[in-house]
């Protein structure tokens, strides 16, 4: 059995899944030699154009040389940008880039000076150069791929395992893109010995040169080539694969060389492969034997609405729509212009962006070259796209997990793998533009990849910072462990005694603040005045609570019609008194206590304490002083006027002075009985006796205070503020013995709860007073008429 070796040598081919053959179209364009356009006056150069961040090192203003580098920066993928042409730095801003998004980039505009001026270059052999050195040379020059991936090429050049096999890529399958043909042909020798610089930094045992048959010319140059290089024999060989795209893919051409599949999530160098671009190796013997880095490219501006199609040098920065001026453009109405091929190029958005290092193609069609878009319609599951798909992938299932958003199911089937080649697009009859779906996957797969490394790059900062902070609290209490220990060593027994018994003093003085309390005698004489009072004040309380409920119930007796004693109401009111009289005469007491036992010269809360029920009868009495001042003034007003005074109610029956002048009134009308009956003898012993009268009288007066009452009765339901200065119920309690207002006047007397003690008594002796004088008087009478 041949080996791998062995085949290719005989020029053995495997065959790649998938793919079509669209009309090549490229005969527009390679018919004529790679020229140069005019020096454009602005050139737009985005920082970075690949790898990782760049700072700039240039300023507003600042005159550049042609190729000077104009960024620095680290990092294993980045690379360097250089001026393309001489002149000076106008802006660093902002500016729309060469992106399907055209989202913006920071970029420095350079406006050209029309010299042309090269900075400094240093050519070189590889014989001067060892392989650390030239890679160096490659990367400060920032070669990058050429065929439209733009990867460091420094870092395919240095690989972690031994590389056997370098494929040069020159299939260009892509229609209308005739770049690398050219090239191939106008610059052969170049390009061999750029391949020579890989052979020495890779040593591998075979370089295959992959062209397909519809170069002929560039294919028939290449051998050329290398029967003239100095490379040694067999080594370098051209191999001529069969037309089909994407045969130009990195994976799909491996497969037709060598035959061997590279599996998923590897890449071809660990198969020991590298396979590398036509212009790539140009770029590199430019950067090594003349010393220039890469600034310019070969581009193919292409299509029936430019005049002069054909490959020309652009320097990298040079803006598109300065290109396609300078090719006589002349652009249709809803005209496009795709950056790359029909297959894989995507329109711009506007012309103002630059060319870039991956940028092989500008393609202006008319209308015949491409149909106008068509709308999407559903899918019929035909099952084209995964027999023309060249990753043996279901473009069906990725679409349907694409548009319904579902990234991680779409990626469960190897989107990842997808080289968005364009051909399930191709072959869609429902005009599904799928590649456009997978690769809005791809974003935000990306994006959400990017979100969780910087989330678990979080999270391992923050442990890190609680480890931190959890050794230093270790170190600390260790030092503060180690500090105690040192002292306690180097402490001697006499001070190891004085600190035991320092502690011990402060333990027991501790103990004695815990174990001391004030001395009780205080406290109970605060707090048993304070106690009568607060007892004295509930007993207050419910003896006005039950005077209005007996008011209520005296209220609806005198509705009834009845006059019976209320027996409960009075014994109420007799408890109630006697509460009173207990409570100032514990305050009393209290008072004299505190005024043997506190301190003269001090003032304590006891003493405060005491004086409280004090102030409280101090402000009874003046109550009762305001009260009867009151009730004067109002007689004073209803003697005045006397017919109001009969016909309504005083409302402070409760009076004292009102029970003298019922006492004054009923001695009067006596007197004038006594008198009348002296001059009538006759008339005195036919007509009923006094006593008699005078009973009927008081009879005739009670019925008026019980109807008075009731009015008032009526009068207190709708004001409650009034219905407590009108007389009680309890005015017709004496009724059957004749002693109205002097009962009246006690019953009052009693029932208020805002009189003191004194005034109740003096209450009851007027009364008693007033009704012993109308006794006498009724005697005195009855005397003189026997």
């Amino acid at each position: 059995m041949l080996t791998l070796l062995e085949q290719l040598d005989k020029g053995v081919l495997w065959q790649s899944p998938g793919g079509i053959h669209p009309p090549q179209l490229k005969t527009l364009s390679n018919q004529t030699t790679i020229a140069r356009l005019p020096l454009a006056r602005r050139f737009v150069v985005p920082v970075p154009l690949v790898g990782e961040q760049a700072v700039l090192t240039v300023t507003v203003g600042e005159q550049v040389l042609k190729g000077q580098m104009l960024t620095e920066g680290t990092g294993f993928t980045y690379l360097p940008v250089h001026a393309p042409t001489s002149g000076k730095v106008v802006a660093i801003e902002q500016h729309a880039t060469n992106h399907p998004s055209s989202l913006p980039t920071l970029s420095c505009v350079i406006e050209a000076d029309g010299q042309d001026t090269w900075c400094e270059l240093i050519p070189h052999s590889l014989e001067q150069l060892s392989k650390n050195q030239i890679l160096d040379k490659i990367r400060n020059a920032g070669i990058a791929g050429m065929g439209g991936a733009a990867f460091p090429s420094h870092v395919k050049l240095n690989p972690a395992s031994e590389i056997d096999l370098v494929i040069i890529n020159g299939v260009e399958c892509e229609p209308y893109i005739s770049s690398d043909d050219r090239l191939m042909r106008d610059y052969s020798d170049e390009i061999l010995k750029g391949i020579g610089v890989i052979h020495h930094l890779l040593n591998p045992q075979r370089i295959i040169i992959a062209i397909e048959d519809n170069k002929p010319e560039a294919a028939k140059a290449m051998q050329d080539a290398v029967q003239r290089c100095t490379l040694p024999t067999g080594v370098v060989r051209v191999t001529v694969i069969p037309t089909k795209y994407p045969s130009g893919g990195e994976k799909q051409l491996i497969q037709i060389i060598t035959g061997k599949e590279v599996p998923s999530g590897h890449i071809p160098a660990q198969l020991g492969i590298v396979v590398h671009n036509v212009g790539t190796a140009y770029a590199i013997q430019d950067a090594i034997y003349q010393g220039k880095p890469l600034i310019e490219r070969v581009v193919t501006l292409t299509g029936e609405q430019i005049g002069q199609p054909g490959n020309y040098w652009l320097p990298i920065g040079t803006t598109i729509n300065d290109a396609l001026q300078a090719v006589s453009f002349s652009p249709s109405a809803a005209q496009k212009v795709i950056v790359g091929g029909p297959m894989m190029g995507y329109a711009l958005a506007g012309l103002d962006v630059p060319i870039l290092k991956g940028t092989n193609c500008l393609l202006a069609p008319s209308h015949h070259e491409m149909a106008p878009d068509v709308d999407e319609k559903a899918c019929i599951r035909c099952g084209e796209c995964a027999v023309a798909c060249p990753a043996l992938l279901l473009p069906q299932q990725l679409f349907w997990h694409a548009k319904a958003e579902e990234y991680d199911k779409a990626a469960g089937f190897n989107l990842k793998d997808c080289i968005e080649c364009g051909c399930c697009s191709y072959v869609c009859p429902s005009d599904i533009p799928l590649v456009e779906y997978y690769r809005v996957a791809k974003s935000a797969l990306k994006i959400e990849a990017e979100e969780k490394r910087q989330a678990e790059q979080a999270k391992i900062r923050f442990e890190a910072r609680l480890q931190r902070l959890e050794d230093e609290k270790n170190a600390r209490e260790a030092k503060a462990k180690e500090a105690a220990a040192k002292r306690q060593a180097s402490m001697k027994s006499t001070d190891k005694d004085a600190v035991a018994a320092a502690m011990a003093r402060i333990a027991a003085k501790k103990a004695q603040a815990a174990s001391s309390t004030v001395s009780p005698e205080v406290p109970q004489v605060a707090a048993d005045p304070k106690k009568a009072a607060v007892n004295a004040a509930i007993e207050r309380a419910k003896a006005k609570k039950a005077a209005q409920a007996n008011t209520v119930r005296s209220e609806n007796e005198l509705d009834t019609g009845t006059a019976e004693v209320n027996v409960d109401d009075k014994q109420a009111k007799i408890a109630a008194a006697v509460a009173r009289a207990k409570a100032k005469k514990a305050a009393q007491a209290n008072a004299e206590s505190t005024t043997q036992k506190a301190n003269p010269t001090e003032t304590t809360a006891a003493e405060t304490v005491l004086t409280t029920d004090a102030i409280d009868d101090k402000q009874a009495r003046v109550a009762a002083a305001v009260a009867k001042a009151k009730a004067k003034k109002r007689a004073q007003a209803n003697q005045t006027n006397d017919t109001t005074a009969k016909t309504e109610p005083s409302t402070e029956a409760i009076d004292d002075k009102q029970a003298r002048v019922a006492a004054a009134v009923a001695k009067a009308k006596a007197k004038k009985r006594a008198q009348a009956n002296q001059t009538d003898d006759t008339t005195a012993k036919t007509e009923p006796s006094t006593e008699a009268i005078d009973d009927k009288q008081a009879r005739v007066a009670a019925a008026v205070a019980k109807a008075k009452a009731k009015k008032r009765a009526q009068a207190n339901q709708t004001d409650d503020t009034t219905a407590k200065t009108e007389p009680s119920a309890e005015v017709v309690d004496d009724q059957s013995t004749g002693d109205i207002a002097p009962n009246a006047a006690l019953a009052n007397a009693t029932e208020s709860a805002d009189l003191s003690p004194e005034q109740m008594k003096k209450a009851k002796v007027a009364a008693a007073v007033a009704k012993a004088k109308a006794k006498q008087l009724a005697k005195r009478a009855e005397q003189e008429e026997q």
